[in-house]
């Protein structure tokens, strides 16, 4: 089987799964602007997780300067943002263009790699949720914090925590090779979705949470190929993406 074929296939599989379980009902196209930069990642694969969703109108945007995305937002076009960055430089006006956007409304999902961006700003894993630790010698508050774990490679199982969510709805108990991460901070007023119980990866993997009036899905699994291609991972993207959107 060509790869074409292969493609086309996962597609039809990814349609059955949204449409079977009703979380996606046919409306206006989303607008929404996926973001990447500072880490590498398999771009035509990660890409395609996105244009098989019905209905979404996706502007990937790769940064340059790690940030400029939020340098003027008077014009913005977008309903949701998807993180897939780990830049790192937010100047003050662009933190504070982001929390407007949020204020605004905006949905915010974030990917993966995306946990570890923006290291300097405390702000932001008030709003992600989380903080993962890129140093071995971070003091943040007076609280000395060891830098945080990952393993290439791993066959992750996950358990759904919350079925009647819509970010999960439809989906089962799943496994997917993936990266895990380990020794992050996780704030206590997340919503849980997803848990793993697999050596060396945090319990908590996906949640919601909200920060202003936007609604904020985050997703640990996403390292490469093997989740992109991953139907349940897709419908699971795809479910957060259509959650964090406004409602008109």
């Amino acid at each position: 089987m060509n790869r074409s074929m292969k493609l086309a296939g996962g597609s039809m599989l990814l349609f059955a799964l949204i449409f079977c379980s009703g979380a996606l009902q046919a409306q206006e196209p989303l607008k929404a602007v996926v973001v990447t930069g500072g880490h590498g990642y398999d771009k035509e694969p990660f890409e395609e997780v996105f244009t098989v969703i019905p209905h979404g109108d996706f502007t990937f945007f790769p940064l340059q300067d790690e940030s400029e995305l939020f340098e003027d937002i008077s014009d913005w076009p977008y309903e949701v943002i998807i993180l897939y960055n780990m830049s790192q430089k937010i100047s003050e006006k662009r933190q504070d263009n982001f929390i407007e956007l949020l204020n605004q409304g905006v949905g915010l999902v974030v990917l993966h790699h995306a946990i570890a961006a923006f290291q300097e700003w405390p702000e932001y894993r008030k709003i992600i949720g989380t903080k993962y630790w890129l140093a071995d010698t971070t003091t943040e508050d007076g609280v000395f914090h060891p830098i945080s774990l990952w393993k290439h490679g791993v066959d992750m199982a996950f358990h759904i925590e919350d079925p009647d969510h819509p970010v999960v709805a439809g989906l089962e108990d799943f496994i997917l090779n993936d990266e895990t991460y380990l020794g992050h901070d996780v704030e206590v007023d997340n919503h849980l979705l997803l848990s793993c119980d697999t050596e060396g990866s945090q319990k908590e993997v996906a949640w919601v949470r909200n920060y202003g009036r936007a609604r904020v899905c985050f997703i640990q699994p996403g390292h490469d190929a093997h989740a992109f291609n991953s139907p349940i991972y897709r419908k699971l993207v795809a479910q957060a993406i259509e959650w964090v959107r406004p409602e008109k």
